[in-house]
């Protein structure tokens, strides 16, 4: 069944402190940077993509894609990103009603991510929905309707929550998961190391 039209919010406004600093987006894996994963990965998903990010959007321009910095002050950390991203899509997109967002470092998105997070959406009947890979959640990668964004902007600026998942309980989130083997379809990939082990899963598994 299709599913709605959705915005595509890479978030790339981490400061890379485990990564030894700099854009940890533009770390290549498989000779690919982790943005340009991210961008093929979700591409066929959605009905267009924008790039969270702050600082010099010069940094991004190889990718053509527009580049949103936070509206909330002082590195809120995501949920700062995914009000900016909310903010452009109300603004530039009043077609569309959804966003899903989206770490960069996480290599190995699945295929059907926004299909699959929809459907849990909806069979929840939930106006939220997030990913769980095993027993693990990852508030990150989810859906967020454009009809919520006052009362995010309110929970972030006014009472200065920075948790995604304190702020989802609220509204009700739906999970749809996915086996972690023969690998974690949501690995992190945070520092040097975890990109060595990204590398030897690449390695096993070239589709992934």
């Amino acid at each position: 069944m299709p599913h709605p039209s959705t915005l595509g919010v890479l978030l790339a406004g981490g400061l890379a402190r485990r990564m030894g600093g700099g854009d940890k987006p533009l770390k290549t894996l498989g000779g690919v940077t982790l943005l340009d994963r991210a961008v093929a990965r979700l591409t066929p998903q959605c009905d267009g993509l924008i790039v969270n990010a702050n600082g010099d959007p010069a940094r991004f321009a190889a990718l053509g894609l527009p580049v949103v910095a936070d509206t909330v002050p002082g590195f809120a950390g995501p949920l700062a990103g995914i009000v900016a991203a909310l903010e452009w899509m109300e603004r530039e997109r009043p077609d569309m009603a959804w966003i899903v967002s989206i770490p960069t470092d996480s290599p190995f998105l699945p295929g059907d991510l926004v299909a699959r997070l929809h459907q849990a959406r909806e069979a929840a009947g939930t106006p939220l929905a997030t990913a769980r890979s095993g027993d693990q959640t990852h508030p990150v990668v989810g859906l967020w309707p454009v009809a919520l964004l006052a009362d995010l902007r309110r929970a972030l600026v006014e009472e200065d929550l920075r948790k995604i998942d304190r702020w989802t309980a609220r509204h009700g989130v739906a999970e749809a998961i996915w086996p972690t083997e023969p690998y974690d379809p949501f690995f992190n990939a945070n520092s040097p190391d975890d990109l060595g082990e990204a590398e030897a899963v690449l390695a096993r598994f070239p589709e992934a």
